[in-house]
């Protein structure tokens, strides 16, 4: 026979989905989907100066072409910020 365990087992939470509180899914969500969001911004970070390629070499004279490189640049500066911990130790 074993003896009852003198600490009491009321302080664990059930593990039932429905016992997780909002902030504890939102937590997991953020969790779940910061992976991917850093994988698709760092190569995003890292292709999209190709693009920018094009853009100068046509020359930045007319204002569509200047807005879409600036546009774009912006976009890349947003990804790197968001890319930028992708793949870290």
């Amino acid at each position: 026979m074993s003896n009852p365990s003198p600490l009491s087992n009321e302080s664990i939470a059930p593990s039932s989905p429905e016992a997780e509180t909002q902030p504890e899914r939102r937590h997991r969500l953020v969790r779940s989907i910061k992976g991917p969001t850093q994988f698709l911004s760092f190569w995003v970070a890292i292709a999209l100066p190709f693009v920018h390629l094009p853009l100068l070499a046509q020359g930045l004279g007319d204002p569509a072409v200047t807005l879409t490189f600036f546009a774009l640049l912006l976009v890349n500066v947003f990804a790197l910020y968001l890319g930028h911990g992708y793949n870290r130790s």
